[in-house]
This record gives C-alpha cells, structure tokens and sequence, in this order.
C-alpha cells in the first residue's frame, strides 16, 4: 500500500524502521587490507545513520578471502573481523538507525590471491576464473552461513545477501553461462540452489528474529527478467526472507528485454505477490520526488547509493521537503571529505565518470 516517506515500516522479523530509506549498500575502499573495520569505513556509515537513514547496510563484505574485490573491503570470513564489526554496530544503533551486513563473495570478480586463480560457477575464459567444484560450493554456502552467525554475534540486526551485479552467488543464476551437470546448474531451479541453500542454513542457525534480506538485479549478467520474476516472487511468497532489495540501476527505466517494455522495470516486480516480505528498490533515486514515486509504484522502501554519498542527510532532507534534489556532479574532493568521505573513498569516486571535478 502506498504511503509516505516518512512513513515506518515493521518487518516479519527483526527490528522496525522509524522511515522508508536505506543506505545502499556501496563499495568504498576504506576499510584495512586484512578485512578489519577502518576508522574512515565507520565514519562513513555512522554520519549516514545520524543523518536520518532509518536503515544502513554495509559494503559489500566478504566471507572468504578469495571473494575480496577491493584492497580496502571490509571482511567477515574470521572471528578476527568480530571486535570491528560489534563497534560499528554499537555505533550505527547509538545514531538512531537499524543495522545490517551485507554478506558477498567475488567470484570472477574477486582479486586473486597469490598463485591461484577467481573461482565461478564455470571456467571463464575471459577472467581466468575456474569452476568450482561440488564440494567447494558446498564449503561457499558455508562461508556465508558462518559469516551471517558473526555478524549476528556482533550485534547487528540481520545480513543481506548480495545476489546481484555477476557476483558469484549472482553468477550461479547466470542463465547464458551456468550449464554445470552437478546440482548447481542447468535449470533455474539448479542455478538458484545455491542461494535457497545459504537461505536455509541461516535460518536454521541464526535467532529466529534475525533479519535476512536479499539483493538481486533483474537484468545484465546472464539474467533473464522472467526467471528473476519467479524466482523473485518464490522468495518474496516463501516466508524465509524479510526483504528483497531490487538493484535495477534506473527504477523507470524500460526493461531491456522488449517483451516486457511496455511498463518500467519497477512495475515489473512490485506487480508481483510477496506475503509478508518487504520489496525495496535502488536505482537513480536522487531527490525527494522520485523517492515517493518509487513508493507510488508498490515499493515499501528505498535505497539511496550516490544521493547518500553527496547528502550524509539525504533522509532526513527528502522527507521535510519533497522538492528536494542532490546536488549536480561534478562535486570537488574538498567537498566529498567535507561530508565523511576519506580520501581512498574519494579516489574511488574519482573512477565513476563525472562524479569528481579534480
């Protein structure tokens, strides 16, 4: 049911949020080579939660060292990881905001260690990556079931998994690529094993009240925007997760796919049954207005990515004044550092076209 920004929003599970936007989950390079919490990475989160966020979720953080995709990405794979991660969740509720990890493993795009090679679903030729084997994606979705129980031991309210972008719980749904013979792959069912399998261990060792989201995109990467319209729906209508974070890079654009262009890509999924779980969409949201249409449109809430990293306050801006609009880029760094961004953060933005002036 539409409602206002403004608006609270109660979950089946875990703690309610106090308003409808959620920090997206976003690289950000400032955490410490070994996976440990940087000071700047906190920073980062905590102005964010103070800035009305209801929810923030982290970087996209790995469970195994082979999944590391960045040289400064915060890391949940050991217990080493723990102590930072309880302060930072310490520190997100002391600033009014709710909590969450987001759980990730590279795959083929992960950095590869010393003297081996990515590891996918498939060999792929144009990363080097190797084909995991059967038991090693056995020992994945164990990876990301004992990083989800760190995560819960350091006190945040729940994990999201990062099922998007070609990441490698992303690349099992791969529908072009995904052909293995194990039962992992071939059919939509196969391909989605993966992730219903972390899904069920979680659940099964983690409190029950522990929040589980996922995040998928629905095109790109070998997806198929029907498959990921059944497979969002089974897991929307399931009763095991209790949110869906949609990355659908622009929330009304027309999908690529020209036999669903005749409705925006939001429609697509907020159309769809979902019981008792919460829908969520992140893609070009950067002023008030498109944030209450995207809730207009079937969405119970939204994710702000690069309004976020312009407006530590975006929040609480876009729900006391609905004309509100980012900024323009290009921003200059001086005015990036000014709002809780560190330097290794800026140098990333300095990657995406037209975001940095100098």
């Amino acid at each position: 049911m539409p409602g206002s920004l403004s608006d609270p929003i109660a979950f089946a599970r875990g703690p309610a949020l106090t308003n409808r936007f959620v920090l997206a989950p976003m690289a950000n390079d400032q955490s410490h080579a070994d996976g440990r919490l940087g000071d700047d990475e906190r920073r980062w989160l905590v102005s964010r939660a103070r800035g009305g966020f209801a929810m923030t979720l982290t970087t996209a953080t790995w469970v195994h060292l082979a999944g590391k995709g960045m040289a400064g990405q915060l890391g949940i794979s050991d217990d080493a990881h723990v102590a930072g991660l309880a302060q930072l969740a310490h520190d997100l509720h002391a600033a009014g905001a709710r909590c969450a990890v987001q759980l990730y493993h590279g795959g083929r795009r992960a950095i590869p260690l010393p003297g081996q090679r990515p590891v996918c679903p498939w060999d792929d030729a144009e990363t080097g990556a190797r084909a995991l084997t059967t038991a090693e994606v056995a020992q994945m979705v164990e990876d990301f079931v004992s990083a989800a129980q760190r995560a819960e031991r350091a006190g945040f309210d729940g994990v999201e998994l990062h099922g998007a972008h070609g990441y490698l719980l992303a690349a099992f749904l791969d529908r072009d690529n995904n052909h293995r013979t194990d039962r992992y792959g071939g059919s939509p069912e196969n391909r989605a094993r993966p992730l219903q399998e972390v899904i069920d261990g979680i659940r099964a060792r983690c409190r029950p009240d522990f929040q589980l989201g996922v995040r998928l995109s629905p095109e790109r990467w070998g997806i198929d925007i029907g498959e990921m319209r059944t497979l969002a729906q089974r897991l929307m209508t399931s009763g095991q997760i209790d949110y869906l974070d949609l990355s659908l890079w622009d929330c009304f654009k027309a999908p690529n796919d020209p036999a669903y262009a005749h409705a925006p890509l939001i429609d697509h999924f907020t159309s769809l049954p979902r019981g008792a779980t919460r829908l969520g969409v992140a893609g070009k949201i950067m002023d008030a207005a498109t944030a209450q249409r995207c809730i207009d449109h079937g969405a119970d809430f939204v994710l702000i990515g690069r309004g976020a990293i312009l407006h530590p306050d975006f929040a609480t801006r876009a729900i006391a004044d609905p004309a509100f609009r980012s900024v323009e880029r290009p921003v200059t760094s001086a005015y990036l550092r000014a709002r809780a961004i560190g330097p290794a953060f800026v140098d990333y933005l300095r990657t995406w076209k037209g975001f940095v002036a100098d």
